[in-house]
């Protein structure tokens, strides 16, 4: 009986830390992307061509804004990704699952987000210098962007919350 009980008590504390840790896990892994990502955004603006057409407060608001809508996505991506693969003990378990399939919804959302804002609506574009993926010639920045910022947001998210997820 006082075994069923220490179990059950490992249990409820196991859980307990589950419940503490997704929040600094989140708290940690959105602080990288937003990091980031901004560091990103400034490093390949001179694949747009508002690198040559914009005034620099023009460029420093598209880096930023640009830097809020990551933000967004990287967000929404692992939210959406935690509601239809996460589990109750999350981050503890199932923690690569989680992040790969987050960076895969972050890498669709990108390669359509960038075709319908170069190629229908035009609302930025890319200089000669922007190499392209084809078949729809998005670009291969803001792909790799959706590959390594995540990655990494994941892996020091991992390192440096209060939980330490099972990666297998």
């Amino acid at each position: 009986m006082r075994e069923r009980s220490l179990e059950r008590r490992g249990e409820q504390e196991s859980a307990a830390s589950s419940r503490r840790g997704w929040l600094s896990l989140l708290r940690h892994y959105l602080l990288a992307i937003a990091a980031g990502n901004l560091i990103w955004e400034f490093a390949q603006l001179p694949l747009y061509t508002i690198w040559r057409t914009g005034t620099p407060g023009e460029i420093v608001f598209a880096a930023v804004h640009c830097t809020g809508g990551d933000i967004l996505i990287a967000g929404a991506a692992l939210i959406g990704t935690l509601v239809v693969v996460g589990g109750k003990d999350w981050p503890v378990h199932r923690y690569r699952t989680v992040a790969v399939t987050a960076i895969a919804a972050g890498v669709a959302y990108t390669i359509l987000s960038e075709w319908v804002n170069v190629e229908v609506r035009g609302s930025w574009s890319y200089s000669e210098w922007m190499p392209r993926v084809p078949p729809l010639g998005s670009g291969m920045a803001p792909l790799a962007q959706w590959l390594i910022v995540p990655s990494v947001a994941f892996w020091c998210a991992s390192r440096s919350s209060q939980v330490r997820p099972e990666i297998k």
